[in-house]
C-alpha cells in the first residue's frame, strides 16, 4: 500500500527508486506529503528474513514529530525504533541497545552510559578533537585534493570514538568497514549479493566480538578509557553486562560515526554550492560557527527517520491512530517544514530561530552524543576554513542508497596546496 490522494505515486519504501532521487525531488515530494489531508500511509519494503509487520504512517510535520518524541509512554521505541520492518530475534543481541528500549530499561541503561558522557569528560576530549582535526588537514595539505568522506569527514569521529573506547589504531579500518555495512546495507555497493540480513548479522557479530575481547582485557587491567569506565559504572548497584556493553558499542560507533561524518561531508558540499555562505562564515568564524553547525545538521539531517510504536490509541494531526500502529518520524521532512523554517530549502548559516531535530526530537531519546557531535563538526570546519578556506567539491556527491541515512560515499574536493597563502 502507498499513500492515497494527490501523492499516490510516491512510495517512501522504494529504496532503489524514491531514495535515489535528487535532494530537490525529495524536498518537493515531502512538501506534497506534508499537505496531505490524512497522514501518509505506506507498506514496509520487502526485505529477506524480515517480516514487514503492519504498514506505517509517515510523520512529516515538525509538530507531529515533536509530539511523538515527547510522549514516549504512547509512542514506544520497543520493539524496534530503527526500521519499518520487524527485527529478527537474531539481530536483537547486537542491535537491541537502548535506542530500541522504553523505560524503565531505557532509563537504567542511559543512566549508566551517561557516566561516560558527562560535560567534564567531553570537555577533556577537546584537545584530542583539535589534535586529530589538525592531523587530518596536515595529511592532505600538500596534495591539493582529497576525498572529503574518507580523507576528512570519516576520520575525525571514527578516531575519537575508537580512542574513547580504547580500540587500537590497527582496528580502526575494521570498525569503519563494518559500520559502513550496517548503515549501508540497503546499498548494493556494500552488500553486493543483496543479503541484507546476513550482512547485518555478520557485521554485528564481529563488532560485538571485538568489544567483548576488549572488555575482558579491561576487566583485568582497567585503564582510563570509556570501556573501563562503562564496565565499572554502577547505578543503584547495577552495571552493564558484557552483552549490553557490546550492543552499546555498536550503537555508539555506528551512530557517532555516521551522523558526524555525513554532516561534515554535506557541509563541504553546501559551502561549494553556496559561496555567499562561505564568505559570510569566513568573515567572522568565532561568531558564526555555532549557527553554521546547527544549519548544516538541519539541512543534512543525517538520520532520516526513527520509528515509534503506538502503545495506546492517540490522535495526531486530527487523525486517530490505534494501539499497535507504527509511525516513522521523518526528521528530514520535519527539518524542512515551512511552518517552522522560512525558505527551508535554503542553506542559511544565520538562520534564527533554528528549531531543528537533526539530533532527534525532544524527549528521553534525544541523541546522547549531540554535544560531542557538535564539537567535532565545529572543530573540523574551523580547521578547514582556517587552513584551506577554498576547499570545494569538484564533482557531485556520490550518495548512499538508503532510506535511513542521508549519506555521502564519495565527494572529491580540491583546494590550494599548502593552504592559505
Amino acid at each position: 500500500m502507498t499513500t492515497t490522494g494527490s501523492a499516490a505515486t510516491l512510495d517512501l519504501s522504494d529504496i532503489a527508486g524514491f531514495w535515489t532521487r535528487s535532494i530537490e525531488e525529495r524536498h518537493a515530494a515531502f512538501n506534497e506529503l506534508r499537505e496531505s489531508a490524512e497522514l501518509p500511509f505506506f507498506s514496509p519494503p520487502v526485505v529477506e528474513h524480515m517480516e514487514p509487520g503492519r504498514d506505517y504512517y509517515a510523520l512529516t510535520k515538525l509538530d507531529d514529530i515533536v509530539t511523538a518524541s515527547r510522549t514516549p509512554a504512547i509512542y514506544n521505541s520497543e520493539p524496534n525504533a530503527t526500521g519499518p520492518n520487524e527485527t529478527p530475534v537474531e539481530l536483537n543481541e547486537f542491535f537491541g541497545s537502548m535506542i530500541n528500549m522504553d523505560d524503565p530499561r531505557h532509563a537504567r541503561l542511559r543512566r549508566i552510559v551517561s557516566r561516560g558522557f558527562t560535560p567534564k569528560m567531553l570537555d577533556a576530549l577537546s584537545d584530542n578533537v583539535s589534535r586529530i582535526a589538525t592531523e587530518i588537514v596536515d595529511d592532505i595539505l600538500e596534495r591539493g585534493e582529497a576525498d572529503a568522506v574518507t580523507d576528512i569527514a570519516a576520520k575525525l569521529p571514527l578516531t575519537i570514538i575508537c580512542d574513547m573506547m580504547g580500540i587500537p589504531e590497527s582496528q580502526h579500518k575494521f570498525v569503519f568497514d563494518h559500520t559502513n555495512v550496517i548503515l549501508g546495507a540497503q546499498d548494493p555497493e556494500y552488500v553486493a549479493d543483496g543479503n541484507f540480513f546476513g550482512a547485518l548479522l555478520q557485521s554485528g557479530m564481529e563488532l560485538a566480538q571485538l568489544v567483548r575481547e576488549l572488555g575482558a582485557q579491561r576487566a583485568k587491567n582497567p585503564t582510563g578509557d570509556l570501556t573501563s569506565a562503562l564496565l565499572n559504572a554502577e547505578v543503584d548497584g547495577e552495571s552493564l553486562t558484557p552483552e549490553e556493553l557490546a550492543s552499546f558499542f555498536i550503537l555508539l560507533v555506528v551512530a557517532g560515526n555516521e551522523t558526524t561524518r555525513n554532516a561534515i561531508s554535506w557541509g563541504i558540499q553546501l559551502l561549494t554550492e553556496n559561496p555567499d555562505q562561505r564568505a559570510l562564515w569566513l568573515a567572522d568564524l568565532d561568531k558564526r560557527t555555532p549557527g553554521a553547525v546547527e544549519e548544516i545538521v538541519r539541512w543534512a539531517s543525517p538520520v532520516i527517520y526513527m520509528r515509534r510504536n503506538l502503545a495506546e490509541p492517540a490522535v495526531l494531526s486530527g487523525q486517530r491512530l490505534d494501539a499497535g500502529d507504527k509511525v516513522l518520524m521523518f526528521y528530514w521532512a520535519g527539518n524542512r517544514d515551512p511552518r517552522h523554517f522560512e525558505a527551508p530549502e535554503r542553506f542559511d548559516i544565520l538562520r534564527s530561530p533554528n528549531p531543528h531535530i537533526g539530533f532527534g526530537g525532544p524527549g528521553p531519546h534525544f541523541c546522547l552524543g549531540a554535544h560531542l557531535a557538535r564539537r567535532e563538526i565545529k572543530v573540523m570546519f574551523r580547521e578547514l576554513l582556517t587552513r584551506i578556506p577554498d576547499i570545494h567539491a569538484t564533482a557531485p556527491p556520490r550518495r548512499l542508497q538508503s532510506m535511513f541515512i542521508n549519506g555521502i560515499k564519495e565527494l572529491p574536493v580540491a583546494f590550494t596546496a599548502g593552504g592559505a597563502r
